[in-house]
């Protein structure tokens, strides 16, 4: 379905019809603005009727007004797990239903719900995410890699060891969730100290992004350094310059740049 839609630059802007459809789950989001638009509880309630399952709204969300009060990614991540002890409940193949929804939302529980099963390895888990990182939704992207970075985290050696073949891939989307999901302090999740404090953990995954093709993962490098640089400044300068002089490049340069942009 086809709807007409400019940039909404505020929920009230965002047409009724479109609205309506995201909350159906027969739309996804274009921006930012539609993205916390969309009504959770009105979404789901959609969406489990689409699954034809016996579970209800209240059954997942067991106090509206407590949900209400979290953010829209602990939102996400509250359904997603309420998803997950469905599905462990039900045959139905509820994720992968979920994972190739036409909401955004909808994917974006999904893979949250790979988060929410604790029994995954490091390997399995990372599996089961590569989808969400190659998503076409800028909005899915984001939380794959922010649902996988708290078991990243958790060892942050093993983790970086894992992404060093994701640094390498073809796919920019994956390349840049290896940089993003390694952020020493990252956006909207929290800071992983060991690299706070010795970010040179990380250069398994960054030296080989060091002059990506890709402005998408040439950010994202250039921000994981800025973030390196608020607690090791000394660190940043030094690997900056070893770049500059190896790789001369006017895609180094650019990074170099951005990294450097609250030390000049």
């Amino acid at each position: 379905m086809l709807l007409s839609r400019k940039g909404a630059r505020s929920r009230a802007e965002i047409p009724p019809k479109v609205l309506k459809a995201l909350n159906e789950g027969r739309l996804e989001t274009v921006n930012l603005v539609e993205w916390l638009a969309v009504d959770d509880v009105k979404l789901l309630r959609n969406v489990l009727a689409e699954l034809k399952v016996g579970t209800t709204v209240a059954d997942i969300i067991a106090s509206g007004k407590e949900f209400r009060s979290l953010g829209v990614m602990k939102r996400i991540e509250f359904i997603a797990k309420g998803l997950f002890r469905m599905s462990k409940r039900d045959d139905r193949d509820i994720f992968d239903k979920l994972a190739s929804h036409p909401s955004d939302t909808a994917r974006s529980w999904a893979c949250y719900m790979v988060k929410a099963d604790e029994t995954l390895t490091l390997k399995k888990r990372l599996l089961l995410v590569k989808p969400f990182a190659t998503d076409s939704h800028f909005g899915v992207r984001e939380i794959a890699w922010a649902s996988a970075r708290p078991v990243i985290a958790d060892d942050i050696e093993k983790g970086i060891d894992a992404l060093k073949s994701w640094a390498t891939s073809r796919d920019a989307n994956i390349r840049r969730f290896a940089s993003e999901a390694t952020r020493p302090r990252g956006v909207w999740c929290k800071h992983i100290l060991e690299l706070k404090e010795n970010p040179s953990i990380g250069l398994a995954v960054i030296e080989r992004l060091r002059s990506d093709s890709s402005k998408y993962v040439r950010d994202s490098v250039g921000n994981w350094l800025n973030d390196a640089g608020k607690t090791k400044p000394d660190w940043v300068l030094k690997l900056c310059k070893k770049w500059e002089r190896e790789s001369p490049t006017k895609e180094t340069a650019y990074i170099v740049k951005r990294a450097l942009r609250n030390l000049s």
